[in-house]
């Protein structure tokens, strides 16, 4: 069995940062201790860098199967991995849908023989596939996704009754995305009469506007209360939302959870401007104010996960006008980057990132054995190295799709090691062409 032993490392792990080393042994996390020796262990001295938890990502489009042209299982892992991503959660609305148990086995066929990174895929709820989620093993998979506005592909589930069903028929954790769709298509339909098609970008959060985030978070956070369903709210945009969530419980006794992803927390409606339709989201990117609300959720613990919604569309995709051009962005390379920015920034610490990155994650779904530095758990680990400073550029980006939000940022700090149960699978810019992923388990009675 193959040994690693990190040495002089900063860990940073619940709520806590220690000088010490890691042994790995295999897959696992054999020792971590202040000082350990060991003659038969290949020894990487990481020189006083930041030794974290491998990121989990809830919330990923990775766009296999059936749209491969933007990005594959294989790429946006990889880009992942890179940016110490060692653990995703892949959303359904792909070709054909993840609406079925068969289709859902299939996807898991195919992370099998391509992931990069530890793999697990939600269910999608539709609006006549009921039965079939009564028939899901709850560990079979991270939970099930309900889409109450309309995002890429046409999953919504807009029958009242339908939904108040799945909410009571389910022991998962329901992850919503909530917009209410006859608010977004009246406002839509204003701006059409106005401009036609070519709408101008910056006019997006009118159109899927705070009112529209709100009516469907509301509904959906009382729905839960109602029937004691386990919801999660996926990428909250606005400030008035984050009212809706509790931060008197841990994490562990809440019922109902938040999310918040990395393009809320660092554009602001003033960057429309300048990105235009690279920084078009579902839901919007909204106002500064929102922001600065949506952080301050976030810290005092309303808002429980920081996540990426990685969602790539080519450029060419993206260059139509605003009716055409569809939303989404690349984001898992630079998310960890993103938040080391603002630690630099002054607004939040390092211990609170590994918290909203990985161990709330880890809680939220019951993943097992990853998320935490802890002997025994999976030997999924990211180094940053808190002062390489670097540009992003097309030259160093590894999205399949080729472009980046953050292209031309200057980012203060790096990931220079990933490990993934255990295998070196990126060091110092270089990915290895092992793959050793594992399908994500779950500790659920």
């Amino acid at each position: 069995m193959k040994k690693t032993l990190l040495k002089n490392a900063k860990l940073v792990n619940e709520g806590q940062i220690i000088e010490g080393d890691l042994l790995i042994e295999g897959s696992r996390i054999s020792r971590i201790d202040t000082e350990i020796s060991d003659d038969t262990a290949e020894v990487i001295d990481l020189e006083a860098k930041l030794l974290l938890p491998g990121i989990i990502d809830d919330q990923v489009h990775f766009r296999e199967p059936g749209l491969t042209h933007k990005g594959s299982i294989a790429t946006e892992s990889r880009a992942a991995v890179a940016g110490g991503i060692t653990s995703f959660m892949e959303q359904p609305n792909t070709v054909p849908q993840t609406t079925t148990r068969e289709k859902l086995e299939a996807k898991f066929g195919m992370a099998a023989e391509s992931s990069f990174a530890n793999y697990s895929f939600p269910f999608g709820c539709t609006n006549d596939n009921l039965e079939e989620l009564k028939l899901l093993d709850k560990k079979a998979c991270s939970g099930v996704k309900m889409f109450l506005g309309s995002s890429t592909g046409n999953m919504l589930v807009d029958d009242e009754e339908v939904i108040e069903r799945i909410f009571s028929n389910t022991e998962l954790v329901i992850c919503a995305h909530c917009e209410d769709e006859t608010t977004i298509r009246n406002n839509l339909a204003h701006y059409q009469s106005i401009y036609g098609d070519d709408i101008p970008v910056e006019l997006h959060p009118k159109i899927r506007s705070e009112e529209a985030c709100y009516l469907s978070s509301s509904r959906a956070v009382e729905l839960a209360r109602q029937t004691g369903a386990r919801l999660h709210v996926f990428h909250l945009s606005t400030g008035k939302e984050t009212g809706l969530f509790n931060h008197d419980l841990p994490l562990q006794q809440k019922k109902i959870t938040a999310e918040v992803c990395i393009h809320h927390l660092w554009f602001s409606d003033a960057d429309y401007l300048e990105q235009g339709t690279k920084i078009k989201w579902n839901p919007a990117v909204k106002t500064a104010a929102d922001r600065a609300q949506l952080w301050e959720a976030l810290l005092d613990d309303r808002i429980d996960v920081v996540a990426t919604d990685h969602a790539p569309h080519t450029l060419e995709e993206k260059a139509g006008v605003y009716t055409k051009a569809p939303s989404g962005g690349p984001l898992v390379q630079h998310a960890l980057p993103a938040m080391l920015e603002n630690y630099h920034n002054g607004k939040i610490s390092l211990e609170r990132i590994v918290e909203k990155m990985c161990h709330n994650p880890a809680i939220l779904f019951d993943v097992s054995g990853r998320g935490f530095l802890r002997e025994g758990y999976y030997a999924d680990l990211a180094v940053v190295d808190l002062d390489a400073t670097w540009a992003v550029n097309k030259g160093n980006i590894l999205y399949k799709c080729g472009w980046s939000p953050f292209e031309g940022v200057s980012f203060k700090s790096g990931i220079t090691h990933t490990f993934v149960n255990g295998h070196l699978a990126y060091e110092n810019g270089i990915l290895s062409e092992k793959r050793n992923a594992m399908r994500l388990t779950f500790d659920r009675d």
